[in-house]
């Protein structure tokens, strides 16, 4: 059997290099959130938000606010936790005083905590499209526990709320849950509005500076990415630079198509299945594939 010592010793060699390469704090105590603490957090988010649906199942409506009040209670204590630990990982070049990045930590789960009626409201609107879209839907408690699209705007919902606060790692944590789960990959970035459907929902890419209008619906596969990358002064990718699609109200993409760049696909417009986008789509316009004796198929 393999010496162990060898293995342990060899391994450590490899974290010293790394650890001299990019160097991380001195306390040897853990710096960064933990991606297991995180899923709990979302879990009692969810559970809060949707006490009767997706919360636990002995509950009853009479113990309804005590459940979410003790549930949320628990959340936002760890949450707070884990923002504190992405607030020093943040500062580990010039690191921030204990006491100030506690206070921050503290007003961080505040303001969330605030943002949780507006984040239940919006979703109220998407589990309402996902129900009036889809014919085959018998419910909007079906829709609400078993669509891929509303499990990943739940995480989105929530991850463009600590995206906004400034805290990108844990928003990026609770994003990668969802696109885990589900195939889905939103950014938490990305800009949505309300009455968001995503149909199917498997392979769908949306890039982190996208802005979505209301009652918007995409299909399966549809892809919303940057066309190029800008490069920065020292030859490394420029970030946060506006590079992905913007859609205006009531766009309908369809299966298999792909929008890159900047573009703008204006309000009422529909974009067919499998079609390769780079351009603005004026409002109420329509593009789909090319066809062999009737032109572009652009309208």
């Amino acid at each position: 059997m393999t010496d162990l010592h060898d293995v342990v010793a060899g391994l450590r060699a490899a974290r010293d290099d790394w650890r001299a390469a990019h160097p991380r704090g001195t306390e040897g105590t853990r710096e960064l959130p933990s991606p297991r603490t995180v899923e709990t957090i979302v879990e009692q988010l969810k559970g809060a938000l949707f006490p009767m649906r997706l919360g636990p199942a002995q509950l009853r409506h009479d113990t309804e606010d005590f459940y979410v009040g003790h549930t949320l209670a628990a959340a936002l204590q760890a949450l707070q936790d884990q923002v504190l630990l992405e607030l020093r990982h943040a500062s580990r070049d010039a690191p921030m005083p204990i006491a100030e990045a506690h206070d921050r930590a503290v007003s961080h789960a505040r303001e969330f905590a605030l943002a949780l009626t507006s984040i239940r409201r919006l979703l109220d609107t998407d589990v309402l499209a996902a129900y009036q879209g889809d014919p085959a839907a018998r419910s909007v408690d079906e829709v609400l526990l078993c669509y891929p699209g509303v499990l990943a705007m739940i995480h989105h919902r929530i991850a463009h709320q600590l995206y906004r606060q400034g805290l990108p790692l844990l928003a990026r944590l609770v994003a990668e849950l969802a696109h885990s789960r589900t195939g889905i990959d939103i950014h938490p970035g990305a800009t949505i509005g309300a009455r968001f459907f995503i149909d199917h929902g498997t392979g769908v890419v949306i890039g982190e500076t996208a802005v979505i209008g209301e009652r918007v619906r995409l299909y399966q596969n549809v892809t919303l990415g940057a066309k190029r990358f800008p490069v920065a002064d020292d030859g490394t990718l420029a970030k946060g630079q506006p590079r992905h699609p913007i859609l205006e109200d009531d766009v309908v993409i369809y299966a298999g198509a792909t929008v890159l760049g900047r573009v703008t696909i204006g309000k009422g417009a529909v974009i067919g299945g499998n079609v390769w986008l780079t351009h603005d789509v004026p409002a109420g316009g329509s593009v789909s594939q090319a066809r062999t004796s009737e032109g572009q198929g652009v309208s």
